[in-house]
């Protein structure tokens, strides 16, 4: 295994805080989900490195298939909560292919991105992500 990135996210004041990281000097303003507040939430932050690494891996399952198009990934992570205290997330992941390819090999495509991509293999067995995708 080689190592390839490492960052370090420090977090104050939990979801009314600020988090850093530790190889840049942006700040992220955090709030509560839904507070209409200037500032993002962890979720958020979530869906746009879940969309970004997941749009990365595409790139290389569309070469492995010898297929190029456009594509734009669409990540939608929900926070939800049982009960007082069980609170978790699921998901889904659209993508949207322009170009190419048709929907039966998008779709294949798709799910073996899923199989690929780092994010969906830290998620895998703990968050449901629910998969599709369409052809424009």
């Amino acid at each position: 295994m080689a190592k390839i990135y490492e960052t370090t996210a420090s977090n104050t004041g939990a979801r009314n805080g600020t988090a850093t990281l530790s190889d840049s000097d942006k700040a992220f303003n955090l709030v509560p989900p839904a507070s209409k507040q200037d500032g993002v939430n962890p979720e958020q932050l979530f869906a746009v490195g879940y969309s970004a690494c997941f749009n990365g891996a595409l790139a290389l399952v569309k070469k492995a298939f010898g297929k190029a198009f456009e594509s734009e990934v669409q990540v939608t992570v929900e926070l939800n909560k049982e009960g007082d205290d069980n609170f978790y997330l699921t998901g889904s992941i659209h993508v949207v292919a322009t170009g190419d390819i048709d929907a039966d090999t998008l779709e294949k495509i798709v799910a073996k991105t899923h199989e690929v991509c780092p994010y969906s293999k830290a998620v895998q067995g703990n968050v449901d992500m629910k998969l599709s995708s369409e052809v424009k």
